[in-house]
């Protein structure tokens, strides 16, 4: 049968082995062909409902007036299913492997009067149903509703009590499954429509089924392709190539642009400020003007170190996770039949990646002459998990309010915490402590003199404001054709395939965030502005920013979601995907700036 990993038993010995059984559930299950004999039942499970167009709003099947056994059995799940907002439980579906059924009677159900309007409701709302046979995902409509006519005007709403399930076999093994209604006539639950009238606006209804097997030539090892194949869902996530290679050159010419003038401009500058050089840095003429002139001052650490610490720290853990969650795509460890392994996945990596935001920070605010690095510590610990808690409390609470299954059980909230708290903050104070310990000194070609420089006045077009602008806006169209398909896999049910293409396009977006950030850097310090050091993680950082306004874009032109559940969900973890890009451009333009200054002011002539 299939592997599982299973949270507890009598192994867990010792602090060290509760670590590992926690890794152990947070990771994604993975198993292997499940074999079947002639006559073995094939359990089918219910999964959730919920409106067609609103992804993220699912409710428990059995929250319908449906068929369902007297005592409800539910599937143990993994971490990632729980998320994803599965709740799978045993149907009264009897089918048997290889065994065809027909017109094989469910169950029979009298509806009261405000049970068929919760079934007609439900499908005026397109509710869709997921079953799951041998991790293979079924989707199918609860009913049937048809407009038309104008005068007079036609509203027929039916219910689907009979489905076919077309199961494809390969030897011992199930390849695929789904279920259909064709030739089948809905329920009509219109008010005084058809059907076996109970009392007032009652219903009785018969709900029968039947299984047909179909052998198949693709092995088990292939199945996958056969899901993705299928079509209940429409299919948008076309390869759009002209547009993605479109984008390419842009961002080719783009950096070859900016590369070559900002070489040519800095060979200038070279040669004009080390043509009468003789001295060392301090010596340097005061009557030139430019980046040259505030030597004394370039490297004068920032206000809110602590701050910019852990902005730098939580931007390089991020960076290593989408890194590692795409190499591990790539790697074909994401199986489409395995529900919320992406989940699991992120959730592990990010418990254990927080060594790296504990270490770059407070290996940095070490360098910078930071004292408190306690608190550094946690304020790097919380940056990222304050407002992801309070936005998931807020989503979850609604969710909860209304019933859906992707409210998050108590057990789940406790496993997760148990995560943070026992590997998360531990492995980001182990990396602090590191850093600090390992830490040398802060590495400036010039001294800083203890007085200031007065800075001029700066154009307008040299303004934060105007430098948010344009960072944000040149990486942002980079990644433009690709965010779509982010956001129709995200938001939608689409199983996302083009992780190569997604590994260039972030190495793109980094590559033009880099670039952009020196540019603006130079700038900045050509008109004697020394405060690089927010501005660079500022300019770049404010992608996220119209990540946020495309998402706002998306939500209300390119999808048809709707609703309170749907909509604070949406809005709620878009600010948190616009705050990670924020973080890990900011991280890639800082250290890119400061590299940049630290080339130029070494190149100056110095005897």
């Amino acid at each position: 049968m299939t592997a599982r990993l299973e949270c507890s038993g009598p192994c867990v010995a010792g602090r060290s082995m509760r670590l590992c059984v926690l890794i152990l559930c947070l990771l994604p299950r993975f198993g292997w062909a499940v074999g079947y004999k002639q006559g073995d039942p094939v359990i089918l499970y219910v999964n959730k409902v919920g409106p067609y167009h609103n992804p993220q709003e699912t409710y428990h099947y059995y929250t319908l007036p449906v068929c369902r056994p007297k005592e409800v059995r539910h599937k143990a799940l993994s971490l990632g299913e729980v998320l994803d907002g599965d709740r799978m439980a045993e149907s009264l579906y009897n089918i048997r492997f290889k065994e065809n059924t027909e017109r094989q009677m469910l169950c029979k159900l009298t509806l009261s009067e405000k049970e068929v309007d919760q079934l007609r409701e439900a499908i005026e709302e397109l509710y869709y149903f997921e079953f799951v046979l041998d991790d293979i995902p079924i989707w199918g409509f609860v009913g049937y509703m048809e407009e038309s006519g104008f005068l007079p005007h036609s509203h027929k709403v039916g219910l689907w009590t009979h489905l076919d399930f077309n199961i494809e076999y390969n030897g011992d093994s199930v390849i695929f499954a789904n279920v259909s209604v064709k030739d089948v006539k809905p329920e009509p639950l219109e008010e005084g429509g058809g059907g076996h009238g109970v009392g007032s606006g009652g219903l009785t209804v018969t709900h029968t089924y039947s299984v047909r097997w179909f052998e198949s030539t693709l092995p088990h090892s292939r199945r996958a392709e056969r899901l993705r194949d299928y079509s209940f869902f429409p299919k948008t996530l076309e390869i759009h190539w002209l547009s993605i290679i479109n984008s390419l050159v842009l961002v080719v010419l783009l950096l070859g642009f900016v590369i070559i003038i900002l070489m040519r401009v800095l060979k200038n500058d070279f040669a004009r400020y080390n043509v009468e050089e003789d001295g060392g840095c301090d010596d340097l003429d005061q009557g030139d003007n430019g980046w040259k002139i505030i030597h004394t001052d370039v490297f004068r650490f920032p206000p809110y170190k602590s701050l910019l610490c852990a902005v730098l720290g939580v931007g390089a853990q991020f960076l290593t996770l989408v890194t590692g969650i795409i190499v591990m795509a790539l790697l074909g460890m994401f199986n489409v039949h395995r529900h919320g392994a992406i989940n699991s996945a992120a959730i592990v990596l990010y418990a254990l990646t927080s060594c790296v935001s504990g270490y770059c920070s407070c290996s940095f605010y070490t360098q910078i002459q930071g004292q408190r690095w306690v608190w550094n510590i946690i304020l790097t610990s919380a940056l990222f998990s304050a407002p992801l808690f309070f936005t998931w409390s807020v989503v979850n609470s609604v969710h909860w309010w209304s019933g859906s299954t992707q409210a998050l059980p108590a057990t789940t909230v406790l496993l997760l915490l148990g995560a943070w708290v026992l590997v998360g903050f531990p492995l980001t104070v182990i990396g602090g402590i590191v850093g600090k310990n390992r830490a040398g000194n802060f590495q400036a070609p010039c001294r800083t003199r203890n007085i200031p420089r007065q800075i001029p006045q700066q154009p307008w077009y040299k303004h934060t404001a105007v430098h948010m602008a344009i960072g944000g806006f040149l990486p942002f169209s980079a990644i433009s054709v690709e965010l779509y398909y982010i956001f129709a896999t995200a938001w939608g049910r689409e199983h996302y395939t083009l992780y190569g293409i997604l590994l260039c396009v972030f190495a793109i977006l980094l590559s033009v965030g880099a670039c952009i950030s020196v540019a603006l850097t130079y700038f900045l310090l050509s008109g004697e502005d020394y405060r690089w050091w927010w501005r660079s993680v500022l300019s770049t950082g404010s992608t996220g920013i119209f990540i946020f306004v495309y998402s706002l874009f998306y939500y209300h032109n390119r999808s048809n979601m709707s609703g309170l559940v749907q909509s604070v969900e949406f809005f709620g973890y878009s600010l948190l995907t616009a705050f990670v890009f924020s973080l890990m451009l900011g991280t890639v333009s800082f250290w890119a700036s400061l590299a940049f200054i630290r080339y130029i002011y070494r190149s100056l002539k110095m005897d």
